[in-house]
């Protein structure tokens, strides 16, 4: 505790404590299910940079009650380490109130950005949303200002919601605050850009491990060809090598032999 907070204390020792808000008990729940992901390779981006293929992993869990469902996505990349809350789109349903909310509520931070992978997340669940809630209400909320560190930033998050059926309001002239919202559950579109991000079943995932092994094990089959032949044109080298130089000596003996006859 800094000494500022210290005195703090001393002034007030009579100021009641702020009860502490019980956690819901789905709040630590992790995946339950979990699927592949294929992220296609992509142009250098000026400010997102590199996009090349990589693969990820999408983890589901849904939970259902008489008041409240909620469908959590998770994403993990190979070598990845995140903050919590990163990676994760939340859609809380509330049944007693009719009504949808996307979360978390620190925002939806994706990363890497700029590859298809938030408006995939949220067309999961809005897809989700409408096989039995199309005609919930939907509860807006504001955008992070973090978000639209830049102008291309902004434009990606601001494209982003409004192809998901989203509308984005800016009551500040100068775009620093947003809020988005949306009438209900059925307005919102279930599509993303399958070009970018591809759901990989399980027998299609398997099919490709084994080509890449199969693909591997015929390329080690060509280095091993390569390598003896190289060992074979070597060994020819040697002989080769060995041959000339026994021929030089003999002509260097002939020559010698030739000059000390003419010289007798």
């Amino acid at each position: 505790m800094t000494d500022a907070d210290t005195s703090l204390t001393a002034v007030a020792p009579d100021a009641p404590d702020t009860p502490d808000v019980p956690a819901h008990p789905w709040e630590k729940l992790g995946p339950e299910r979990l699927e592949l992901l294929r992220l296609a390779p992509l142009a250098t981006h000026r400010s997102t940079g590199a996009r090349p293929l990589c693969f990820a992993e999408l983890g589901r869990l849904e939970r259902h009650h008489r008041e409240h469902s909620l469908l959590r996505l998770s994403l993990q990349l190979p070598g990845q380490r995140l903050r919590a809350q990163h990676n994760v789109l939340e859609v809380w349903v509330d049944h007693l109130r009719q009504e949808l909310r996307f979360g978390p509520d620190s925002g939806l931070v994706i990363e890497p950005q700029n590859r298809g992978l938030g408006r995939f997340l949220l067309a999961q669940g809005v897809c989700w949303a409408q096989q039995k809630y199309a005609h919930y209400a939907i509860e807006g909320g504001a955008l992070e200002s973090n978000d639209a560190l830049s102008d291309d930033a902004r434009l990606r998050r601001d494209h982003t919601l409004g192809a998901q059926g989203f509308s984005i309001d800016y009551p500040d002239p100068k775009l620093l605050k947003a809020s988005y919202a949306a009438a209900q559950v059925s307005v919102l579109s279930g599509e993303w850009n399958t070009e970018k991000v591809q759901l990989l079943p399980l027998v299609e995932a398997a099919a490709l491990l084994q080509q890449a092994d199969q693909s591997l094990h015929e390329q080690d089959v060509k280095h091993r060809q390569k390598d003896l032949r190289l060992q074979r044109l070597q060994r020819e080298d040697g002989g080769l090598r060995f041959t000339i130089a026994c021929l030089v000596a003999f002509c260097l003996f002939q020559a010698g032999l030739l000059i000390w006859i003419a010289t007798r």
